[in-house]
């Protein structure tokens, strides 16, 4: 969660409410609107309360046209009712919600079938709040593995973790707050995310393990999992090194089991020692939902496992989190219920398509060039062609968010430091009439974008509106 400070500059002036938000006596009604930085004197009727915080709220961008975000902005009704039922119920409490705690361990059992470990029953997970917590736990089961098996030299040893520089900015985290140093793989040329060898060639006997994006938020290209656990099997081979591979999939393993069937990414690869994912992007569930997998109980530590005597009942738990409502796990349920492979196969086959489509009529206006197609994740990500000097991809997002468009404008990092880039994230709901809509929007900037004598950002720091 972002950090906030309190308002520097209290702005307390005075101001009126609406007579209507007055209950019975619209005359009543008419006072002032209660301070914003520090608690009210008194309370408000519950309809004024409402009204002030939804007029504040339409201020806010419609979650549908963010093109940003890869949280699902769209459930049918009926998980809505079920979310309702389900909020006041704490997941954490498996005694007295036996039934929510069964609905979890489903969920877990069938995505350990979807991700195909090698013995179902066999391997082990949980919901999380999202796939940063779920991240966060698979680290630190990396991280204690390492630390026992070298037991003789840690803490004394520094570990260290594998990644590309592409990584969600929770990996980052992870290394900050667990004391891990990152080693990151520069993109290089079109090379958006890790090699394989220059993986393996950062490893070394402080390695905890190696971070694969099944789907990189810059871009949206998979990372080749498959190619990455055979440079470690070489690896091994010339030096012993045992390094597993954690799969980061926390949009493409929603994506890949369903029309990328063949595939080789999950537990199919023996070095994969464990899998996140996010419920709430590409498996269809509002926010906050995630899931951590590990391939057996055998990866993941037992002493990092609480049994927490809560409410009357022994517990096991892992989590960064205790409390939360148990509202988002029924609606994964619910949605894995109601869909099915067949159905989602569908919704991801129709996403991809939408975003395919889209990529090739963007490229089409001739005024920019596409770095992914969008035939990975329903991703594609698209800058201005060598020729347009006139504006660059900032002027493109500004003059998008006038028509409510949130498309966003970013700069690659280390050693693509000089490629700036507009993404589209392409979502259920995203249908092809809304694609048309934005199409059009797009080409009705282009001539006034074209006139102008110069980009007009002058900082690009500044005018970065999107944030891996």
């Amino acid at each position: 969660m972002p950090l906030h400070q309190g308002q520097q500059t209290p702005d307390e002036r005075p101001g009126s409410v609406n007579p209507f938000y007055g209950e019975a006596n619209p005359v009543s009604g008419m006072t002032e609107a209660p301070p914003k930085h520090r608690l009210p004197d008194g309370p408000l009727p519950p309809t004024t309360a409402l009204q002030l915080v939804h007029d504040e709220l339409m201020l806010d961008g419609n979650s549908r046209l963010n093109l940003a975000t890869f949280v699902t902005t769209w459930m049918e009704p009926q998980a809505g009712v079920l979310m309702a039922e389900c909020r006041d119920k704490n997941m954490i409490d498996k005694d007295e919600y036996p039934r929510t705690a069964e609905l979890e361990r489903r969920c877990v059992s069938m995505l350990a079938d979807l991700w195909n470990a090698p013995d179902p029953s066999a391997a082990v997970g949980c919901s999380t709040t999202g796939s940063s917590e779920a991240c966060m736990l698979a680290g630190l089961a990396l991280k204690r593995r390492w630390a026992q098996r070298n037991a003789d030299r840690y803490p004394g040893a520094r570990p260290n973790l594998v990644m590309g520089v592409n990584v969600q900015v929770c990996w980052e985290k992870f290394c900050n707050f667990w004391e891990v140093e990152a080693r990151q793989i520069p993109m290089e040329g079109d090379r958006f995310h890790l090699d394989p060898e220059a993986a393996a060639a950062l490893c070394d006997e402080n390695t905890i393990g190696v971070v694969g994006i099944l789907g990189s938020t810059f871009d949206g290209s998979y990372e080749p999992i498959e190619e990455l656990c055979a440079a470690l099997d070489r690896l091994q081979e010339r030096t012993g090194l045992d390094i597993p591979v954690h799969v980061d999939g926390a949009s493409g393993a929603m994506v890949a089991p369903f029309i990328d069937e063949d595939l080789v990414w999950d537990f199919r690869l023996p070095r994969v020692s464990s899998i996140n994912t996010s419920g709430h992007k590409y498996g269809l569930v509002y926010p906050g939902v995630g899931w951590a997998l590990w391939r057996t109980a055998a990866e993941l530590p037992e002493e990092l496992v609480f049994r927490v005597n809560y409410l009357g009942g022994d517990m096991p738990t892992f989590a960064l989190n205790f409390s939360r409502p148990g509202a988002q796990v029924v609606a994964q349920y619910y949605t894995f219920l109601r869909l099915g492979r067949e159905g989602y196969r569908a919704v991801q086959q129709t996403t991809r398509d939408v975003a395919r489509a889209l990529a090739e009529r963007v490229d089409c206006l001739g005024d920019f060039r596409l770095i992914t197609r969008g035939d990975e994740l329903p991703v594609f990500a698209f800058t201005t062609a060598p020729e347009v000097t006139a504006y660059d991809v900032f002027d493109v997002s500004r003059r998008m968010r006038e028509s409510g468009w949130l498309l966003p404008a970013y700069t690659f990092p280390e050693n693509r430091e000089d490629l700036s880039v507009l993404r589209v994230v392409c979502r259920n709901g995203f249908t092809s009439d809304l694609a048309d809509l934005f199409i059009e929007d797009l080409t009705r900037l282009l001539p006034e974008l074209r006139r102008q004598p110069h980009p007009m950002t002058h900082d690009k720091a500044a005018a970065t509106s999107f944030h891996h």
